[in-house]
């Protein structure tokens, strides 16, 4: 039996089919699957590779890729041949810069069409101040470094003066003010380093071996005052003439 098409069999076609609004703003059916094939295997099967012409200033590339990527997965193909990272990247078709999420396709790219590849100034601009914080790094971490190492040479004589003490012999005491002043002027470098983050902690580590050396010199100071200095005599020998008999002299 035959029964007339009613508004009833419109409506339900109407919600059957799925729609989108394409950049133009013209209304069209959105791309899906057909029967019995996968999301995947539809796509596939719609999409078409094209080979794009991409200028980045006075440089020329040529991309193989599927109409149906994003402009942002074409970034992410583009940034090996260009080394320049997806973020930091603008592309510009038909003189209109286009974003992430829009599709080759639907923007009107076809084979040998031509898009812009422009570098994204705010990026320039934040490589430019990460470079400024790493050269200012490197200078505060170095500045830490010639520090340590002539706390390390103060620290040597440290312990040199600590065993001479130790084994009895006084040092003088001009000796050890000299050392504690030099250690004093270290202290003052390492305090004037305007170091934050992990070259804080390196910063207040040196500050502690300065006065951990200060403490040790003002406890062998003490030790010195007791040492007892020792005093070394000579006492003269003396021997008689061992010529007795008298000088003969010849004319």
């Amino acid at each position: 039996m035959w029964r007339k098409k009613g508004s009833g069999d419109d409506e339900a076609t109407a919600e059957s089919v799925a729609w989108e609004r394409r950049p133009g703003g013209m209304l069209v059916q959105k791309r899906c699957s057909t029967s019995g094939d996968s999301p995947a295997a539809a796509s596939a099967s719609m999409a078409t590779v094209v080979r794009v012409r991409v200028v980045y200033g006075a440089a020329r590339h040529e991309v193989s890729v599927s109409s149906q990527v994003t402009f942002g997965e074409l970034k992410k193909v583009l940034a090996g041949d260009t080394d320049l990272q997806p973020a930091d990247q603008r592309l510009l078709y038909k003189g209109k810069e286009r974003g992430n999420c829009e599709y080759l396709d639907t923007c009107g790219v076809k084979n040998r069409s031509k898009i812009i590849l422009m570098e994204d100034v705010s990026s320039v601009e934040r490589r430019y101040l990460e470079r400024r914080r790493m050269a200012k790094m490197e200078s505060i971490n170095r500045a830490i470094s010639d520090t340590s190492m002539e706390i390390d040479k103060l620290g040597d004589q440290v312990a040199a003066i600590g065993k001479t003490i130790s084994n009895g012999t006084k040092v003088a005491d001009e000796q050890i003010s000299t050392l504690v002043e030099m250690l004093m002027r270290q202290a003052v470098v390492v305090e004037g380093i305007p170091a934050e983050g992990e070259a804080a902690f390196k910063k207040t580590l040196q500050a502690k071996r300065v006065q951990k050396f200060v403490e040790t010199l003002d406890a062998l100071k003490v030790s010195n005052d007791r040492v007892k200095p020792v005093f070394v005599s000579t006492k003269w020998e003396t021997f008689e003439s061992l010529t007795t008999s008298p000088w003969e002299f010849f004319d």
